[in-house]
């Protein structure tokens, strides 16, 4: 089982977006067994929250729901308990290089490394701007969803 974990600022745009996006398209396809899959953002400003409701209502235009998702903070223990943890920019990937142990350091990566036919690395926080934002955002992490599943399923495989 591969243990996975997105992470942004607040942790109600777009990890908790990745975290289901990935989630639906794991089951999607019968694969939910091999994965583990969290969210969590770098800053307690939403500890407890619901995802923002337009991130909600531009997942469930997909078919994705994020309803059951609470927003918590990245802890100390993740780094130990999760395979790989994801940034969705290089921000909140500093945050990370600067608090997890060096032997772990390895499991850090920009989820937009696994997105193929994209021009962008980072997933760009859509918090302040409108609803097409919040689209764009469910656009990349579907593209990095997708290929970030093949290669655990490749791995895994092989």
């Amino acid at each position: 089982m591969t243990r996975i974990l997105f992470v942004c600022m607040g942790n109600i745009c777009r990890s908790p977006t990745a975290e289901a996006v990935f989630r639906t398209l794991a089951t999607e396809r019968g694969l939910e067994h091999l994965v583990e899959i969290d969210s969590a953002g770098t800053h307690a400003y939403h500890v407890g929250e619901a995802p923002d409701p337009r991130a909600r209502r531009a997942a469930a235009k997909r078919g994705v729901t994020m309803d059951d998702l609470r927003a918590r903070r990245v802890e100390a223990a993740d780094f130990e308990r999760f395979d790989l943890i994801l940034a969705m920019d290089e921000d909140n990937l500093r945050i990370l290089e600067d608090l997890c142990p060096d032997e772990h350091r390895h499991k850090l990566r920009l989820f937009l490394d696994f997105a193929a036919d994209v021009e962008v690395r980072e997933v760009p926080d859509p918090y302040y701007g409108g609803q097409k934002g919040f689209e764009y955002v469910l656009d990349l992490v579907e593209k990095a969803a997708e290929g970030l599943l093949e290669e655990i399923t490749h791995h895994q495989r092989g």
